[in-house]
């Protein structure tokens, strides 16, 4: 796995990654759930005890966290990390950080061809992002199910609604419980926010819970609502849909990166494709089309 991780960083993939690549995404085994929220919120320390009671249950588990960038250097601590206790002998378990390199959005720019290769081998696939902001909303493009995770004292419901990211969660969570009457009012708060803001599934009521890791607290009830939602995607064959919705925006995202708006416009239609389709082929055939035409 970390073998293929570091083939997919590379800024040019070779035909035999994109192979890899596509057959995963046609293959896929397991689940994604994305974390989000503000840096301190306590993601890391949530994500360890999740893979710790997932592990449990005897379901392997691989976790992308990505990791703020130096605008700079380039450079980042990869810290989520080192927060993540887990046992180096256990092979049920993988973890890879990836630096945002500047990238805005809250993702690293292969973190979508990492989650289809990791559900690809895993029961579940956990992506951490490097933040929350009215930009940072690309995590519903690589993940099934997205828990939103806020902290008390964050601030009230309008400070929730400017983030711009109430559209984004399935579920809601304010972490570190313990805080006690600041947790509560935090609860409300989410609440109120969530009432006025638009769900991303309107046949789906967002819960709100509050969670403490590190009493592990809440989040026997947090995994239970994640597999709720995740049953209720594959029942409806919502999951397939939206994964095919996420593979043409990374496709599209992908050219547009490259070649410009103009070179977008170019293909038009050709950025569609069908649901039998794997994306990682598609892109690497319309980039060196639009190479020949010399966009």
């Amino acid at each position: 796995m970390a073998a293929a991780l570091a083939f997919i960083d590379r800024e040019e993939r070779a035909g035999d990654i994109n192979d890899l690549l596509d057959a995963a995404y046609l293959l896929p085994r397991g689940k994604v759930l994305g974390l989000t929220g503000p840096p301190g919120v306590g993601k890391s320390t949530l994500i360890n005890s999740l893979i710790q009671q997932f592990r449990a249950r005897g379901l392997t588990v691989g976790v992308i966290a990505v990791d703020p960038s130096s605008q700079i250097s380039r450079g980042a601590l990869l810290g989520d990390r080192v927060r993540m206790r887990t046992d180096p002998e256990d092979q049920g378990v993988f973890v890879r950080s990836l630096a945002a390199r500047g990238r805005l959005g809250g993702l690293s720019e292969i973190a979508f061809a990492a989650t289809v290769l990791m559900r690809a081998v895993y029961d579940w696939v956990f992506v951490e992002t490097v933040g929350v902001g009215q930009s940072e909303a690309d995590i519903a493009s690589v993940a099934d199910t997205v828990v939103l995770c806020i902290q008390p004292g964050s601030g009230d419901s309008m400070q929730f609604m400017k983030a711009g990211i109430m559209e984004i969660p399935h579920i809601a969570a304010v972490t570190k419980a313990d805080a006690g009457p600041a947790a509560s009012r935090a609860l409300a708060e989410l609440k109120g926010a969530l009432g006025l803001a638009s769900a991303p599934d309107p046949s789906w009521e967002v819960p709100c819970l509050m969670v403490s890791a590190a009493r592990n607290e809440g989040v026997s009830e947090l995994i239970q609502y994640v597999e709720q939602h995740a049953a209720k995607l594959s029942s409806t064959g919502e999951l397939a849909r939206k994964r095919h919705r996420q593979a043409e925006m990374w496709l599209t995202a992908m050219i547009t990166s490259a070649y410009g708006r103009h070179g977008a416009t170019l293909l038009g239609s050709s950025l569609k494709f069908d649901p039998d389709q794997a994306p990682f082929g598609v892109e690497s055939r319309l980039a060196s089309t639009l190479r020949v035409t010399r966009v």
